[in-house]
């Protein structure tokens, strides 16, 4: 898999955040009603890449600065990892590990120093991927810190995600 860092608005990128929202609302009955704004996904405070095989869009994810909200256990340093998805005819040839990995090491060299992010409880692949990553679990927080089938992670970007040869 190519990725390539797009723009929120790019064709692509909104193909595939229309793809994500789909699997959100066939799982949870509604779209992820959190606001993402395209500058939000913009260098320096953000960024949004596709994963492309032969040409064809099959996966997206970004992320965006989160401002520090103590009460919500958010720090300064950390960014959002948003809209992590592979289409159903692509999965389970480790994309998503590999394009998480990705998305990890450019926050991490642009300065960030923590990855946190919101799933829910009806994404168990989601789950799994996450918690085989080093991710571990944290306070919830954001647009559905109150709701009972939101989980929220965290991960420090301390070292690359991406094995080295």
């Amino acid at each position: 898999m190519e990725i390539e860092i797009r723009a929120l608005d790019h064709p692509d990128a909104a193909l595939m955040v229309a793809a994500a929202q789909a699997e959100l609302k066939a799982r949870y009955g509604e779209e992820d009603l959190t606001a993402m704004e395209t500058a939000e996904f913009a260098p320096p405070r953000g960024l949004f890449a596709v994963g492309y095989q032969a040409g064809r869009p099959v996966a997206c994810g970004g992320w965006r600065v989160k401002e520090p909200a103590p009460e919500q256990g958010l720090r300064a340093g950390d960014v959002e990892l948003k809209r992590l998805l592979v289409v159903e005819e692509a999965r389970g040839r480790g994309l998503s590990r590999k394009l998480l990995a990705w998305l990890e090491d450019a926050a991490r060299l642009a300065g960030h120093r923590r990855m946190v992010l919101e799933t829910g409880t009806r994404q168990p692949e989601a789950i799994g991927l996450y918690l085989s990553s080093g991710y571990q679990p944290i306070a919830k927080f954001g647009f559905y810190r109150d709701d009972p089938e939101s989980l929220c992670y965290a991960k420090p970007l301390t070292e690359s995600a991406t094995p080295r040869p």
